[in-house]
């Protein structure tokens, strides 16, 4: 009888240990940093400041997550720290510039210190599947279509852009070489916002920026009255739904090479609101995060939010950003080049 009580009482030990959850035990009460690659205010910040919000209640152990914003060289000395020097135990991640799979794959940069493959991808919280990458201009611009862009001999369009490498940068460049486009880039702003308050202080004509950031960070742009006129959009197969009479930068390609550049350069959109752990962690940690990261994707709280945020969500998991990435590095070798030698020129601070 003294054995059995023993022995029941042994089992009643035993049970909590083997349950207990070790991903749970290791985030119970631990904060998880979210690195925004950018300064405060502007979209991707929007983006990462939302995911701190709603992420923890999806990871077992319901850590608090705390954002931390690290700008400069678009969001590149961010992806370096995620990769070299942020803790490989699952209590970092990041959200950076869409175009840094890029530059890693491309290899240009010699400050690059990242593979992006090796990353832990969590996914993005958008794929662009509702968004769209605009042009604005002032209405009291010089350049008031895309036909006076492209007038010889006519007034520069005078846009700004970030740190070196950031879609800021690289879209302006591309559509003066891919549509013709007289484009004058201003760089070394320190962030995106930033440039918004240079446009409506009229040192800059205009600047491209995402629909969604838009109308979460600038709603009155989008407005008959508000003072800006969209030219074109970005990253759209077709038109956007509520930018009907806008040409997307497809359709005014005037030739199939360059209709392929533009095709390249709008892969990274697929991953546009990326999220990341360093590379090397814990697998069942790994898991984790990219299971809760979906799931928040899904969860009313988080969608309620976006929506009132007015910013899209039309998330992929870490596969899909995987096969992007690898959709990318798959370019023909002359694209490849292209986008080479235009990242390679883009310098500025940030």
């Amino acid at each position: 009888m003294l054995k059995m009580a023993f022995g029941l009482a042994a089992l009643v030990l035993a049970a909590p240990v083997a349950s207990a959850d070790p991903v749970a035990d290791f985030y119970r009460g631990r904060q998880v940093s979210l690195i925004v690659g950018y300064g405060t205010g502007g979209g991707y910040d929007v983006y990462g400041r939302l995911v701190a919000r709603h992420l923890g209640r999806h990871i077992p152990g319901e850590p608090t997550v705390v954002v931390q914003n690290m700008p400069g060289a678009g969001s590149l000395r961010a992806v370096n720290h995620l990769y070299t020097t942020a803790p490989k135990d699952g209590s970092a991640i990041a959200t950076f510039g869409r175009d840094m799979p890029l530059i890693g794959v491309i290899g240009h940069n010699p400050n690059v210190r990242f593979e992006a493959r090796k990353f832990t991808w969590l996914g993005s919280s958008s794929s662009y599947a509702n968004d769209a990458y605009m042009l604005f201009v002032r209405k009291d611009a010089a350049v008031a279509s895309i036909a006076d862009a492209r007038r010889r001999g006519g007034a520069p369009l005078i846009l700004g852009g970030t740190g070196e490498g950031s879609t800021g940068n690289d879209v302006p460049v591309l559509l003066r070489d891919a549509l013709g486009l007289n484009i004058k880039l201003i760089t070394g702003y320190p962030d995106g916002n930033a440039i918004i308050i240079a446009v409506e202080r009229k040192e800059l004509d205009g600047r491209l920026i995402g629909l969604s950031a838009t109308q979460s960070t600038r709603p009155d742009w989008l407005k008959p009255e508000g003072g800006m006129r969209v030219l074109l959009q970005f990253a759209r197969r077709t038109r956007h739904a509520l930018l009907p009479d806008v040409p997307t930068a497809r359709e005014l390609a005037p030739d199939d090479r360059s209709r392929a550049l533009i095709a390249l350069a709008e892969l990274p959109y697929q991953l546009s609101r990326p999220f990341a752990a360093p590379p090397g962690i814990p697998a069942d940690r790994a898991r984790a995060l990219q299971a809760a990261f979906l799931a928040m994707q899904r969860d009313p709280l988080y969608l309620n939010d976006a929506e009132r945020l007015k910013i899209d969500v039309s998330p992929i998991g870490a596969e899909e950003v995987v096969r992007a990435i690898d959709e990318i590095a798959g370019a023909p070798p002359d694209l490849l080049d292209y986008m080479k030698k235009l990242l390679s020129e883009q310098k500025g601070g940030g």
